[in-house]
């Protein structure tokens, strides 16, 4: 059976579109009926705006009638998770508390889209506020899993991975502030990525933890990854965090790394931390090939060392938590959120709250709040800051020894809904992607083959800080050796 339009990938979208072999209407068209015949299991969306879908998709038409298309990705549907602004779209976050608000603006992020005529397409499901590593923290409802809808898509961008492997949307942005991107693409089975921090502006994308959060892409393949960070990323004067540097050719460095997959020369770090006891078996067998396979193209193995690793888990929930418990004080019904009616403005706080943020929101901001409170401050907080700095410290004693690192991105397959009840088990499901955000460096989780019950296994490949396109060129390599 012939692919749907909106399933296809972006490079093969942008040849069709230039060829005149479809329209964006036909592609917009194509993902409209594809939520609306096949989400109803997978659940990836929390809405469409089709008039606006359309009538963008109508404007691309007619610039690229008269030649003046904006790129070549000029009329392509973007799917994007619900806690980035786009302009007259519900901006709730997955939660009850922000069900009523509409942006009134664009994220950077999204008007960067726009500058090169890519189509923003939709609410995309996730964990409430990106608090969660399943998409069952959702205020609204559950995404599955495609590959088997018993099974979480993972968290907290399920919805953005679960759309795109559903084939709904050919890519999409998501968030990812300890692996929410990551995490989701390897149960999905796509191609997930974390920018440095800083490389893509956060303005407009709702604050969890501004020290750890950053918009990325999802996509079916490396190349098209590439294509959608060179579109969002770059300099932001209303983001003072965003990095001024110059960004590389990213879509030319996945396109080389393609067409001549040697990695002769390239040193490969294997951290040995990640390498421990805790992996499943059906990952680490396929982790283990795809090393054989980068050795095949030349790479050179390394063994490297991240020592602090161990405290990473622990660290990222007090500094995670900490900015949390700031950023989302808010988010009190008054000046921002769903009111809920008091006896006084104190008991209008407790009943927003309370009735608006779901239960591991509450746990989060409860934590954060601890940890920031007089007189554990420094034993918690500034003792994490300390050892965040070690961290980091590790990451760049290792790329000393090598180029990129490749390690497992989840010690398992997707697991089934409800499997992880226990809050400290769900925890741990990040273990192998957090220490990458305290770091700020860039990474990658790429499919490359299947676990226990056919569901996908993706690998983890590292870089230093605004070495995106190194890394491109590497996971390009690697993904047409291995016959993605």
């Amino acid at each position: 059976m012939e692919k749907m339009l909106c399933s296809r990938t972006l490079a093969e979208l942008a040849s069709g579109l230039k060829s005149r072999e479809f329209s964006s209407e036909e592609i917009v068209r194509s993902a409209l009926d594809a939520v609306k015949t096949r989400d109803g299991e997978v659940r990836a969306f929390l809405g469409v705006t089709p008039e606006n879908a359309l009538r963008e998709a109508a404007e691309s038409d007619a610039r690229r009638a008269k030649g003046e298309e904006k790129s070549e990705w000029d009329g392509i549907p973007i799917g994007i998770k619900d806690n980035i602004a786009v302009k007259g779209e519900r901006l709730s976050c997955a939660s009850k508390l922000l069900a009523p608000v509409v942006s009134p603006y664009d994220a950077t992020a999204i008007l960067n889209l726009r500058k090169r005529g890519f189509i923003p397409f939709g609410r995309l499901n996730m964990d409430e506020f990106a608090m969660g590593s399943s998409c069952e923290n959702s205020a609204f409802q559950k995404t599955a899993n495609p590959h088997d809808t018993t099974r979480v898509p993972g968290g907290s961008s399920g919805g953005s991975a679960a759309a795109v492997a559903a084939g709904l949307v050919p890519a999409a942005l998501g968030s990812d502030t300890g692996g929410s991107i990551r995490q989701p693409a390897a149960f999905c089975g796509v191609v997930g990525m974390k920018p440095t921090y800083g490389r893509v502006s956060r303005y407009g994308l709702v604050a969890f933890a501004s020290s750890l959060d950053q918009i990325g892409p999802l996509a079916n393949t490396v190349g098209d990854a590439a294509a959608l960070l060179a579109a969002t990323a770059g300099a932001d004067k209303m983001d003072c965090t965003c990095l001024p540097d110059a960004c590389d050719d990213y879509v030319r460095a996945a396109l080389d790394g393609a067409a001549a997959p040697d990695l002769k020369g390239v040193r490969v770090g294997l951290p040995r931390e990640y390498f421990a006891s805790g992996c499943s078996t059906d990952v680490r067998k396929v982790l283990d090939r795809a090393i054989e396979q980068l050795k095949a193209l030349g790479a050179t193995p390394v063994e490297v060392s991240l020592p602090h690793t161990k405290y990473a888990v622990a660290v990222y929930y007090i500094v995670a938590t900490a900015e949390a418990s700031a950023n989302l004080a808010r988010f009190d019904g008054i000046r921002y959120g769903d009111r809920k009616d008091g006896a006084d403005l104190i008991d209008g706080y407790f009943k927003s709250r309370g009735a608006g943020f779901g239960s591991e929101v509450k746990r989060r901001i409860l934590l954060g709040t601890y940890v920031l409170s007089s007189g554990y401050y420094d034993a918690y907080y500034l003792r994490a800051q300390k050892v965040r700095t070690l961290i980091r410290k590790d990451f760049t004693e290792a790329f000393k020894s090598c180029d990129v690192m490749c390690a497992p991105v989840t010690p398992t397959v997707a697991f089934h809904f409800g499997e992880k009840s226990d809050p400290l088990q769900m925890y741990l499901s990040d273990i192998y992607t957090i220490a990458l955000n305290l770091s700020g460096c860039c990474g990658l989780s790429l499919p490359a083959g299947t676990g226990e019950s056919s569901m996908p296994v993706g690998v983890q490949l590292m870089a230093p800080e605004l070495g995106e396109a190194r890394l491109f060129k590497i996971a390009a390599a690697l993904e047409t050796a291995l016959g993605k």
